[in-house]
């Protein structure tokens, strides 16, 4: 058996064909003889066409090539319709030889040689009928399918080695070709996996190919909110799926136990409820693994490599992610890529620093910046302390330049439209502060202490552009429960003040003019509140800063005012009582979907009502 560069250029066999040779037929049908040219596209039209056939045929028209200009793009037509992957393997070398020959004689042919091959990214639709009745499906053969995709991509290396060109005329056939988010998880699954193959062979296109890839992730993250996600799992959970004995679930069993035994997927346990969210989830888990094992090489972290696809990934986050509001689970590429060494993690938060900083970049930009400084400081574990507190001195740093700046003359009022950006960094500020107090007093209380006392909260609490009215309830509540318990700042008087005082917001949408109460004037979210598809969270979860309950010894303790120690004792009192280790917080998760009048239980990870409470 001949490899495909030998296709190429080996001579093929003569075979005798009625009336001549191949070329005989094609320059009589130039001629207006058309009866050997229909009988040509009969004989391959034929479903019952033999292998040896098809392979004569091949060899002929390699010969010819030079012939097939662009009055026989019908012929070419039938050709790339053969079902060639289905054939022999010396059926697929001959067909992959012909491919090569007639792009480089007649290139007028490239895209649709091109649509061909992308065509069979996704598994095959194979029609059943039964009583009348359609009902196809997709053909999951594991292997004949992973053989086929292997055949494709060296379909798609031969066309690119012979037509520099080809990336540029790809680019617009795989958007072109990319599936409806509402087809079957295996059709989407195959078709994305593909596509990071092709960076592989192909890398002046992964730029594009990673951007289309998480423009479609994002579609199907917008459309499948949070709650929606968590209700789904909430009803399956009810409905006890594991144990229904309807025939869709019998069938659904019998499917997933193929699936464990041939396919080394996940359990059912692992399904997501929410449809949308079962396709997220196996395409995060896709994109995860693309990222790891190209940032990898031999289990070793590859430094250039990884330099690499992250400025493509920071790129793309900033064309797609910045500016898409509450999504909840495609940022998550950054988190990953960022924990695989430190400078990528701080190179990510000095990037987003000076998007926050930049008043050339539209205010919610930068606002959505601050919001992703904050989640990022406080959710990864592999931030140390060090770098948090370099990023706190950056942060309050600026907000005291700003302060100096806006605090005096005609602006110096609470306002978002003005402020947006200073209130943003001030809830970041607060956020990162909540899950890691902890650890910057750990050790050594007395440095702690110094350390956050010349932060100076209180003159940015004080200030008269009252970021407390204007950040997050839950957050606010939290960070005053904690300063207060520290002694750096008593923000009580100012919560009582302003919760006496109303926020309007006038809204004249429905035709006439309301006013209600905001409880969310930055319309915040925290892109890294805690990751829920089942089957990737498992990348995220050994990196992932979590939250827990408050217990009611917690909740008590920080109602009490913090008891300076004395030199002799500090260290040991604070460790036992207070300083966790490094492995995380304790308490209830301040969450971007929630108000100070929510209970526990109406939102996710809301702060308890008491804490609405002035404590004294």
């Amino acid at each position: 058996m001949l490899g495909g560069d030998e296709f190429i250029s080996s001579p093929p066999r003569k075979t005798v064909r009625f009336g001549g040779t191949l070329t005989d037929v094609l320059m009589k049908y130039q001629k207006g003889e058309t009866t050997d040219f229909e009988l040509l596209k009969h004989q391959l039209l034929d479903p019952e066409i033999k292998d040896a056939q098809i392979i004569n045929w091949l060899q002929e028209f390699r010969a010819s090539v030079a012939y097939l200009t662009k009055d026989f793009e019908q012929l070419v037509s039938i050709l790339l319709k053969l079902p060639w992957l289905s054939r022999s393997q010396d059926v697929v070398e001959e067909y992959l030889g012909f491919l090569g020959n007639l792009v480089s004689a007649q290139t007028v042919y490239l895209r649709s040689c091109l649509r061909m091959i992308a065509s069979h990214f996704i598994p095959p639709r194979v029609t059943i009928r039964e009583d009348d009745v359609d009902i196809s499906d997709s053909d999951d053969d594991e292997e004949s399918l992973s053989g086929n995709f292997n055949t494709c991509h060296r379909a798609l290396q031969t066309i690119a080695k012979y037509v520099p060109s080809t990336p540029q005329f790809l680019m617009p056939i795989l958007v072109e070709n990319f599936p409806f988010i509402n087809k079957s998880e295996r059709t989407l699954e195959c078709y994305v996996h593909n596509l990071l193959r092709i960076t592989v062979y192909l890398p002046t296109l992964r730029l594009e190919i990673l951007e289309l890839i998480v423009e479609k992730l994002l579609k199907i993250d917008v459309s499948a909110p949070r709650q929606d996600i968590e209700d789904a799992e909430e009803t399956a959970k009810d409905s006890d799926i594991k144990e229904k004995t309807t025939e869709e679930g019998l069938f659904d069993m019998e499917e997933d136990e193929e699936t464990n035994e041939n396919k080394d997927t996940f359990s059912r346990s692992d399904m997501m409820a929410h449809p949308l969210a079962e396709r997220l989830d196996i395409l995060m888990n896709i994109l995860f693994s693309y990222i790891k094992d190209v940032c990898h090489v031999d289990g070793k972290l590859d430094v250039n490599n990884t330099k690499d696809l992250y400025r493509d990934l920071v790129t793309v986050f900033d064309k797609l992610i910045l500016p898409t509001h509450a999504s909840c689970h495609v940022q998550y590429f950054m988190f990953h890529i960022c924990s695989f060494k430190l400078g990528f993690a701080e190179a990510f938060l000095d990037h987003l620093w000076k998007k926050l900083q930049n008043p050339n970049n539209p205010v919610v930009i930068r606002q959505t910046a601050g919001s992703y400084i904050g989640s990022f400081l406080a959710r990864a574990n592999f931030i140390p302390i060090v770098t948090v507190k370099a990023c706190m001195d950056l942060l309050v740093n600026w907000l005291h330049v700003y302060i100096d700046n806006q605090d005096v003359g005609t602006k110096a009022y609470c306002d978002v439209a003005l402020h947006g950006p200073f209130y943003s960094t001030c809830q970041a500020v607060f956020y990162a502060l909540i899950f890691r107090h902890k650890q910057l007093l750990d050790g050594n209380l007395r440095k702690g202490l110094a350390y956050l006392q010349n932060l100076n909260f209180e003159r940015i609490v004080m200030c008269q552009l009252n970021p407390l009215k204007i950040c997050l309830p839950s957050i606010v509540n939290l960070f005053a429960a904690i300063t207060r318990k520290y002694q750096l700042v008593f923000c009580y008087t100012i919560i009582e003040r302003n919760n006496r005082q109303f926020l309007p917001v006038i809204r004249s949408s429905s035709g006439g003019d309301s006013v209600q109460t905001c409880t969310n004037p930055l319309d915040s979210f925290f892109p890294f509140d805690p990751y829920i598809l089942k089957r990737s969270k498992k990348t995220i979860d050994p990196i992932y800063q979590i939250w827990e309950e408050l217990s009611t010894e917690d909740l008590q303790e920080l109602k009490k005012p913090f008891k300076k120690c004395t030199t002799e004792d500090e260290d040991d009192d604070f460790l036992k009582g207070e300083t966790p280790q490094n492995d995380g917080m304790v308490g209830i998760t301040p969450s971007s979907y929630d108000s100070n009048i929510l209970s526990p239980a109406s939102s996710v990870g809301s702060p308890p009502v008491t804490y609405v409470q002035r404590h004294l």
